[in-house]
């Protein structure tokens, strides 16, 4: 990671800095969101949602240093909709490192008063597992297929929704490359988190969004063990 050099800081001391961060991430259509909007509410943590932010960093890209992220910004919602998923896969620009620097970046901005909890599906494994203080500061949810296309279907049956995500190409053939890029993302998921002993929940609807907010606000150590009380800033 580049960015590690030019602030002249180590993993470990990233890790030192940022320990009191928790990493909601995974597959879209997992439920992050919800699940990150009831953990702030029951436990008073900042949340940092990273699809919001990715708009901030396309300002901050460089064609030489983030070559994916800059050519992803020169296609308009059409292009990028109507790719394969095979193509939109291998484009990924969190694939490929490229934006691990600007969450740590923002990050490092932010209040480390209170824990920070973020929402986001760019992040890999690979790139995350140095930052860690401890395993249970992560944890990726994947969604079980069926559960995604449930999901999505529910999300993008707005039209207007879709549009805003899509353009006005063909919105079918837009869910179908989505679905079928986020599968093959799950699958570099579970792989990289395996190679380095993250968790990973699979999301299958058995369980509400907030019997999943119990689980993780325990993983992430906001409630003290067995008697769910709260917990201060770590």
């Amino acid at each position: 990671m580049g960015m590690l050099d030019a602030r002249g800081s180590t993993a470990t001391d990233l890790a030192r800095r940022l320990a009191h961060v928790r990493w909601l991430a995974g597959g879209t259509g997992a439920g992050k969101s919800t699940v990150a909007r009831i953990l702030a509410e029951r436990f008073g943590v900042s949340s940092y949602d990273g699809d919001r932010a990715e708009h901030d960093w396309v300002s901050r890209c460089t064609p030489d240093r983030h070559p994916r992220l800059w050519a992803a910004a020169g296609l308009s919602r059409e292009q990028r909709s109507q790719l394969t998923a095979e193509d939109q896969f291998t484009a990924m620009a969190s694939r490929h490192g490229e934006t691990i620097e600007f969450l740590v970046e923002d990050l490092l901005a932010l209040p480390a008063d209170r824990p920070v909890l973020v929402d986001y599906f760019g992040v890999s494994p690979r790139d995350l597992a140095p930052l860690l203080s401890w395993r249970g500061q992560a944890v990726f949810l994947l969604p079980t297929p069926e559960f995604r296309r449930r999901a999505l279907g529910i999300r993008f049956a707005d039209p207007a929704r879709a549009r805003a995500n899509w353009g006005d190409g063909d919105h079918t053939r837009a869910l179908a490359n989505r679905l079928g890029r986020d599968e093959l993302w799950d699958a570099e998921l579970r792989r990289q988190a395996a190679a380095v002993d993250l968790p990973v929940l699979v999301v299958d609807g058995a369980r509400d969004a907030g019997a999943l907010a119990d689980d993780l606000a325990r993983r992430f150590r906001l409630v003290d063990g067995c008697d769910g009380r709260r917990r201060g800033a770590s």
